[in-house]
């Protein structure tokens, strides 16, 4: 069917590879904790934007130039890595200050532009389009595990891309969904424990470098 080898299993492959976690799943959970459904929407629709400028780059062959340009390679990934580590840095910095409980409350008592300045400055969207963008490995991944469901035989295998990235960013939308509504639920549970919600911003922010120093490891191979 449109070019499609064997689609059952690579649904399959792609339910599990979908459920791993990585760095833009986390930190759609994470704006779904601090600030809601509707924003953390925002943060899926640049996860989801991202995704398919990759794939649309992968089956451009993007992904051949990368494996050919080792110095290209290392620019991007280097440059995914410092992004990581800089979402890092400000998630540890923001669990500090509910650790200390100091910022928290004073949010708590004043209404109005100081709030409405920090939510403005944090731009869900673009984040999470560049952290899915600064990922050379995600467009590797793209055309290595669609180009084994193509059929080089078939005469349309743009169609067959297209359907393939169709499944792909269908399944992302519902465990993304399933996610923010979590982070939600988990916020107001926790909302009234600080220090936990703290610990919980520092293991993200752990989490952030830990794939930071992963990338920045990665090989084009």
């Amino acid at each position: 069917m449109l070019g499609i080898t064997d689609l059952s299993t690579y649904l399959v492959g792609l339910a599990l590879i979908i459920l791993l976690p990585g760095p833009n799943s986390l930190y759609v959970v994470s704006v779904a904790a601090r600030r809601g459904p509707r924003v953390a929407y925002r943060a899926a629709a640049g996860v989801l934007c991202g995704d398919t400028v990759l794939m649309t780059l992968s089956a451009g062959g993007v992904a051949s130039l990368l494996q050919t340009s080792p110095v290209l390679f290392a620019v991007v990934k280097f440059a995914g890595a410092g992004y990581l580590t800089w979402l890092a840095v400000g998630m540890l910095r923001g669990a500090w200050a509910l650790w200390r409980g100091r910022e928290a409350r004073r949010a708590e008592r004043k209404e109005g532009a100081p709030k409405a300045a920090k939510e403005a400055v944090e731009r869900p969207f673009r984040r999470a389009l560049v952290v899915s963008l600064l990922n050379p490995k995600a467009i590797l991944f793209f055309i290595s595990f669609f180009v084994q469901f193509v059929d080089p035989a078939y005469a349309h295998p743009v169609l067959s891309f297209l359907t393939l990235g169709a499944w792909a960013q269908l399944f992302s939308f519902s465990y993304l969904s399933v996610l923010i509504f979590s982070g939600t639920f988990l916020a107001a549970t926790f909302r009234r424990r600080r220090r936990l919600t703290a610990g919980l911003s520092a293991g993200a922010g752990a989490a952030f470098l830990g794939f930071a120093a992963k990338l920045s490891l990665a090989s084009a191979s």
